[in-house]
């Protein structure tokens, strides 16, 4: 039997590998790791990669699994979901894994500056309403810049249209270098054997995507901490669905 939420609250309050600062709190309790979670948690100079919007953290685990000299931080405010890889890392003994429960929208105030060096955005809500909202928006661009290395590394893999199309133009706008892009992820050719198989590392929703017939789109970009960025002024198709078989509520065919 699954457990239930208050199973897994319970779980998550005692797990090491945890760290709950949701929004409510965060504004009055200091977080006293930031700048310092290498030497206080992890007790290596190894590199540290973001998941935000980790879900149930397949990927933050799945990469952890591939690198174990690196350091990986699942990132999400979802902690029944996050439970999941909270749990897998600890009964595997992943030292290199550890989950922020915590908005996004305040991300920047659990690292320093140069403390990550990477971040991946994986299926993320592609929030066709809202560009500000979107996790490869030049608002949320610039929050990544006060705490990832000059010329970091953002890592996009999406289901949505809206949101590849989205980036593209947000890239293209402000010249910010692309190493590869890719609108049908499992049938390019040419992609080296180490990329592959971090690619191939699928979440719980991305199952669900390819089983419905959707392409899964990749893009890895540098994003350079100089510059003021500027939002696209493009016009969007939007997605004809929200989610998983939920066709989308809004009339409007496109969007910005």
């Amino acid at each position: 039997m699954a457990k239930g939420k208050l199973a897994k609250f319970a779980d998550m309050e005692r797990y090491e590998n945890v760290f709950q600062y949701p929004y409510s709190v965060v504004e009055n309790v200091p977080f006293e790791m930031k700048g310092r979670w290498r030497e206080d948690y992890f007790h290596n100079d190894n590199p540290i990669v973001l998941e935000l919007g980790c879900g149930k953290g397949e990927y933050t685990v799945g990469l952890a699994k591939l690198f174990p000299d690196i350091n990986f931080i699942g990132v999400d405010i979802k902690g029944a979901r996050m439970w999941t890889g909270a749990t897998q890392a600890i009964k595997e003994n992943l030292r290199n894994v550890a989950f922020l429960r915590t908005n996004i929208e305040v991300i920047d105030r659990f690292f320093a500056e140069d403390e990550v060096q990477e971040i991946w955005l994986t299926f993320s809500d592609p929030q066709m309403k809202n560009a500000r909202k979107r996790l490869t928006s030049t608002y949320f661009m610039n929050r990544y810049r006060r705490f990832l290395n000059d010329g970091g590394l953002i890592h996009l893999k999406t289901d949505s249209n809206f949101l590849f199309t989205y980036t593209t133009y947000m890239v293209e706008r402000n010249s910010l270098p692309v190493l590869l892009r890719t609108e049908d992820l499992y049938h390019t050719e040419g992609i080296d054997e180490e990329t592959s198989n971090i690619l191939a590392i699928q979440t719980y929703y991305e199952s669900m995507w390819i089983e419905r017939g959707l392409n899964i789109k990749y893009m890895k970009f540098r994003l350079p901490r100089l510059g003021e960025l500027a939002e696209p002024e493009v016009d969007i198709p939007l997605d004809d669905y929200r989610s998983y078989r939920r066709d989308k509520r809004t009339p409007l065919e496109t969007g910005r």
